[in-house]
């Protein structure tokens, strides 16, 4: 992805983001290559989807899953956190934890959110995310890749080149984008030119004057 990102922008003219899950061998390597690549200004955001997922693991040491009450803690943590409060409500659950006397397993739920919240501080800013209108959540990609990659290449007995796959998926990229009927001019107009104007160019010669 580096090596696709540094052919895009060699002069380090955009602004790189990367979205990851959190895996820390991910960020170690993400990081890493940051360095390698010379790449000082990128964002790195962790997708929010993760994070809600800790969140509902939490809520059952407060609330009985499923329940309304539930949903309104996971909702109103979540609405903290976007608001770049990750700390503040890392503190707060665990506060919250320790007056109601609440140990074992469900005690565990809670720091497991807590650690990961305050572990992962300075990538869920959300905040400023969001206001210099970066994505925060990876769930647009991961369907995109569904619809575009899984759906078609993934199919019983299947078997594909590197090229016969490439070209497949170039092509239903196109039809899924809306830009196949104008790719297809323009492909028919690049053969035309390739296989009859450049091939007999020279053998064509100026009509003679009368």
């Amino acid at each position: 992805m580096f090596r696709e990102a540094d052919r895009r922008d060699p002069g380090r003219r955009l602004r790189w983001v990367m979205l990851i899950d959190g895996d820390r061998t991910q960020i170690r390597r993400v990081l890493a290559c940051a360095k390698k690549f010379g790449v000082d200004n990128m964002a790195v955001v962790q997708d929010f989807i993760h994070v809600i997922e800790y969140l509902w693991k939490a809520v059952t040491a407060f609330h009985a899953a499923g329940t309304k009450e539930a949903q309104t803690w996971v909702s109103e943590h979540a609405i903290r956190i976007l608001r770049g409060e990750a700390a503040h409500v890392a503190a707060g659950i665990r506060r919250s934890a320790t007056r109601r006397g609440i140990a074992g397993l469900a005690r565990k739920a809670i720091d497991t959110c807590a650690n990961y919240l305050l572990g992962n501080k300075t990538r869920l800013r959300y905040d400023l995310a969001m206001q210099a209108g970066l994505p925060i959540a990876t769930g647009v990609i991961e369907g995109a890749c569904r619809h575009l990659v899984k759906d078609r290449m993934d199919i019983t007995g299947a078997r594909w080149s590197l090229t016969g796959a490439e070209a497949v998926l170039f092509l239903r990229s196109l039809r899924s984008s809306g830009d196949f009927d104008e790719y297809w001019a323009f492909h028919l107009a690049q053969e035309h030119r390739r296989n009859h104007l450049d091939l007999y160019a020279e053998s064509v010669s100026e009509p003679k004057a009368a």
